[in-house]
């Protein structure tokens, strides 16, 4: 479970919220399934090298979201993607393979992880919601 969730710790993003964001990621693409358990809060702390208490926050947001639910004598498992909302591509495998093919080419142009991030949010401000075409 924790070969695909990583934390940067030179990364200004708080370690919880990294975290947070990969699990919530893992889950919107369906990579984690409605019933799949997470590994203990002490497990995934110890495999990261981080403090329990860093994986205990990023769990009780994921919990206040509704993608997660601690219980008792389970431990905690992941509910499902939240809702989404009527026409929406979560999950499609294209996007998905569009967005690896994004990535890939990023790093090979050595551009960072944060660069990206930031140039995908600004296209997505220039083209708007609901415009079909990305414009250059």
């Amino acid at each position: 479970m924790t070969a695909g969730i990583t934390v940067d710790l030179s990364d200004p993003v708080p370690p919880y919220e990294q975290i947070r964001r990969q699990l919530s990621s893992l889950i919107a693409i369906g990579v984690l399934q409605p019933g799949s358990r997470l590994p203990t809060v002490r497990s995934l702390a110890a495999d990261l090298g981080i403090a329990a208490g860093t994986v205990a926050r990023a769990y009780k947001e994921l919990e206040q979201s509704g993608l997660i639910e601690s219980r008792r004598r389970n431990g905690t498992v992941v509910l499902g993607p939240p809702e989404a909302a009527p026409g929406s591509v979560r999950g499609d495998a294209e996007v998905i393979a569009a967005v690896d093919d994004l990535i890939l080419t990023a790093r090979d142009a050595g551009v960072s992880d944060e660069t990206l991030i930031d140039l995908l949010r600004g296209r997505l401000a220039v083209n708007g919601h609901g415009t079909s075409k990305l414009e250059p």
